[in-house]
């Protein structure tokens, strides 16, 4: 039977009914679909949390779920083999665009929870932590938006502020707001730029937040890859039917929450999903350990040739150069809950796993925004106790090389970027650094030091020989 003779994959072909709308979802994507979707149809009351999901910039994801009703096969890689499963808890795709359907949505008395996967850049923030009012994007939202809250927003943020609007006109009460991007704080994070939109919109909404949405803090955790065409045959080979959507996600996954629910939520829990007064340590330890390492191979990697996590991991220079960072980041996680040594046992075997392809090219975009919380927060640590931080500042170098080599690096301060970039020797490092933290950039030994750095990963894959990382001499203090 040829793929078009296939069945489609859909609630026709599976027997999975469609739970009531009660989560609203914004920034549909592989990572939702392969982690809060799959907690929640594994959580022990999933037939009442039905998930509404809306795209980001494009309508494509939406589209093609829309033909599946919902519905796309899972693919679980490990070194083992593939194991498949469909997945039912998304119960309606939207275009993002669709403004009135998501504030119809959030508006809706049974909507408890509204989760976010956004990525870093869009919640809008500026150095001090406040909504850029002046960002274009952000400018033009409360521009359309005005007074009279006839425009449509195109910012995830814009959109989210004016679905609360349409919330708190409807008399609906009080719900959470969940951030399952990678940053530290997220919830505090979300509620600033939620907050920053509406005050600057409409104070009086401003205050009705205050009081009634929560603001949840997540650190989430599965290495989810791009879907290739090979997935989509593999579906159909493996399972007998077509699937324009498939999502493939290693077998580990991890959340931790913060926050309160006023509204209710899934049994999360039976899933796996872990609930805690203080999030930071956690956040801290995945932002760190395995966010951190991902953005250094990402570089380093690229530098050497590598297209993927698990081929820089097996370049000994690649591999030294996390190690060595671990150390330094590990020398800040406090807490035998945290099991520091066990958690990098267990990333060295994630990231060595050959049947993910996870590229780095897709892990190095947005670099500045990254590194202020993968880098930046551990070599201040370490400075601090008045060591070099070589292991930190040996990311940033290569993140200056990357920028060096590459013609149009994606990133949110590319125009930055490309000025920094025609400067030439302290001064270009300065720039560059600049951009990650003013602090930072004004330290001479740490230029010094970042500058002393650059080149390491020069060059095609690691020799047979170990190369020493050059390092400074630690300072005592």
């Amino acid at each position: 039977m040829t793929a078009s003779q296939l069945p489609v994959l859909g609630r026709g072909l599976k027997s999975l009914p469609k739970a009531p709308v009660r989560i609203v979802h914004l920034g549909l994507g592989a990572f939702h679909r392969s982690h809060q979707a799959w907690y929640t149809q594994h959580a022990s009351d999933a037939s009442e949390w039905g998930i509404a999901a809306f795209t980001g910039r494009r309508p494509d994801a939406a589209v093609a779920l829309a033909a599946q009703d919902g519905l796309y096969t899972l693919i679980e890689r490990s070194d083992s083999g593939d194991s498949f499963e469909v997945i039912g808890s998304l119960v309606e795709a939207v275009d993002g665009a669709d403004v009135g359907r998501f504030s119809e949505l959030v508006a809706a008395p049974q909507t408890a929870v509204v989760t976010l996967t956004i990525t870093e850049v869009a919640y809008g923030l500026g150095a001090d932590g406040r909504l850029d009012r002046n960002a274009p994007d952000v400018a033009a939202d409360l521009a359309v938006m005005g007074e009279a809250g006839q425009g449509l927003p195109t910012t995830p943020i814009g959109r989210l502020v004016v679905a609360l609007a349409a919330r708190r006109d409807a008399g609906s009460g009080p719900l959470a707001v969940v951030s399952c991007d990678n940053l530290a704080d997220n919830g505090t994070v979300a509620r600033a730029a939620v907050a920053g939109m509406a005050e600057a919109w409409d104070p009086d909404l401003a205050a009705w937040i205050e009081e009634n949405v929560s603001f949840v803090s997540t650190s989430v955790d599965r290495i989810t890859p791009r879907t290739t065409e090979a997935d989509v045959i593999e579906v159909q080979d493996g399972c007998g039917y077509s699937d324009r959507s498939p999502v493939v996600a290693e077998p580990f996954r991890d959340w931790v929450l913060c926050g309160d629910f006023p509204a209710g939520r899934p049994r999360w829990e039976d899933a796996g999903a872990v609930f805690v007064d203080d999030i930071e340590p956690y956040e801290n330890r995945k932002l760190w350990l395995l966010n951190g390492a991902h953005s250094l191979l990402a570089y380093a990697g690229q530098l050497r040739g590598h297209t993927t996590v698990a081929e820089a991991l097996a370049d000994g220079l690649c591999l030294r150069a996390v190690e060595a960072f671990w150390d330094e980041a590990s020398a800040h996680l406090a807490g035998e809950d945290l099991h520091i040594p066990e958690y990098r046992a267990a990333l060295l075997g994630r990231f060595g796993n050959r049947r993910i392809a996870h590229h780095l090219s897709q892990i190095a975009m947005d670099g500045t925004t990254k590194l202020r919380m993968r880098a930046v927060p551990v070599l201040s640590a370490e400075r601090a106790l008045g060591r070099s931080g070589s292991g930190s500042a040996l990311m940033l170098a290569a993140w200056v090389d990357y920028l060096g080599a590459t013609a149009e690096p994606q990133d949110p301060l590319a125009a930055d970027i490309a000025a920094a970039n025609s400067q030439d020797g302290d001064r270009r490092v300065v720039s560059l650094l600049e951009l990650l933290s003013p602090e930072l950039a004004r330290d001479a030994d740490i230029v010094a030091l970042v500058r002393s750095l650059c080149g390491t990963f020069a060059g095609g894959p690691a020799p047979a020989t170990p190369i020493t990382v050059p390092v400074r001499p630690e300072r005592n203090s």
